[in-house]
């Protein structure tokens, strides 16, 4: 009995999906799909990093024809993965994770975390070539190709990354070994999580003769640094409700409190999308918006991937290194940050204080300016 042990769609310990539809054995399979290629991706921290550095795989699928491109990531990140047409296999960062890296091989394998986790994975999976961060035995982490050498030193050096002006695309897509003009962030909103969104669409009256508008003020607990400053953002939700836009106010449970702050400083027609959502659903609740408003966090990455138009605010981050694609604008302060990636500001007056409400306004009215 011929076997296709190299088809995408064999499983070894169950038939594979056809044979269970069709009743098809491997030799007369026109499901047939040999893998010529197994890559294999490490990255596991923050989620906003994740689902931007989807933008590589288009380029390997176009470089590797024929791949098979697994994912390793944390548990949390994964939904960000989910119905990506280009991803066949993701796994947890587990123990059971670790058994199948080191059991399977791969011809590439991409560490595209300097984390010691992440350098540990990459450095224990059995891969032809290795190209990201590997793990030192003397205990650190380095890079393993010299194109990785740069990004290397910017996670060292605040200095060195405060002179950087490469996009995360450019320094990845080096590290990688990449070379495409497709390198757009994936992500995909699935069929049910539409029909749910339709629902709030309904329940918030959204009826699309105006622009929405959703704001995200929040930047999670890790750099709250990048946070624009509560007043700040009720005087740019007032000016918007004053042009009769309507406005969604996003966050997660770490914006519980301050949303309610500014629910009730707005009051107004104000639309308070809630709190606590999974990604995914908090993706599709975006997904109603024409335009978000945020600082540099996840949501930035995903309105870029929902193809949205962005309005992002930056103080104690990169600019330069977000890639836009033609989406959005971003808003710098007009003074120089003093505690440039650092976690707490010692400046006498934080920089984000000095992106003023009219400014933001004034984007979100340039950007909206082609509406049909």
């Amino acid at each position: 009995m011929i076997l296709h042990q190299d088809c995408r769609h064999f499983r070894s310990d169950i038939p594979c999906s056809f044979h269970k539809e069709e009743g098809v054995h491997c030799e007369d399979c026109p499901h047939y799909d040999p893998i010529a290629h197994k890559i294999l991706i490490v990255k596991l921290d923050a989620m906003g990093d994740v689902l931007r550095t989807t933008s590589i795989l288009a380029a390997l699928k176009e470089k590797f024809p024929k791949t098979h491109i697994t994912w390793l990531t944390r548990a949390e990140s994964i939904p960000l993965l989910l119905n990506n047409p280009f991803i066949d296999a993701m796994m947890d960062y587990s123990p059971e994770s670790f058994l199948t890296i080191q059991s399977e091989s791969y011809d590439l394998v991409l560490g595209l975390d300097a984390s010691p986790a992440s350098a540990k994975a990459t450095t224990v999976s059995n891969g032809k070539e290795k190209r990201g961060f590997g793990y030192d035995p003397r205990g650190f982490s380095y890079p393993l190709n010299q194109e990785t050498r740069k990004w290397y030193e910017m996670g060292l050096f605040d200095d060195v990354k405060k002179r950087n002006q490469s996009t995360y695309q450019d320094i990845v897509f080096e590290a990688c070994g990449l070379q495409s003009a497709n390198r757009g962030i994936i992500y995909r909103v699935a069929q049910q999580e539409l029909t749910a969104a339709e629902i709030l669409r309904k329940k918030w009256r959204i009826n699309g003769r105006m622009p929405v508008i959703g704001i995200n003020p929040g930047a999670g607990r890790r750099w709250v640094n990048k946070k624009w400053p509560e007043s700040n953002v009720v005087s740019l939700i007032r000016m918007l409700l004053k042009e009769n836009y309507q406005v969604v106010l996003l966050g997660g449970e770490d914006e519980t409190e301050l949303n309610a702050r500014i629910r009730k400083k707005v009051k107004g027609k104000l639309i308070d999308s809630g709190f606590g959502h999974p990604v995914r659903e908090y993706a599709a609740i975006m997904n109603l918006c024409d335009l978000i408003v945020t600082m540099d966090t996840l949501s930035l990455h995903l309105a870029l991937g929902l193809g949205k138009k962005v309005v992002a605010l930056f103080g104690p981050t990169s600019a330069v290194e977000i890639e836009m694609y033609g989406q959005g604008l971003k808003i710098e302060p007009e003074v120089e940050c003093r505690c440039y990636y650092r976690r707490s500001c010692t400046a006498e007056h934080h920089c984000m204080e000095t992106i003023s409400p009219g400014a933001v306004y004034s984007a979100v009215s340039a950007q909206l300016s082609d509406r049909s």
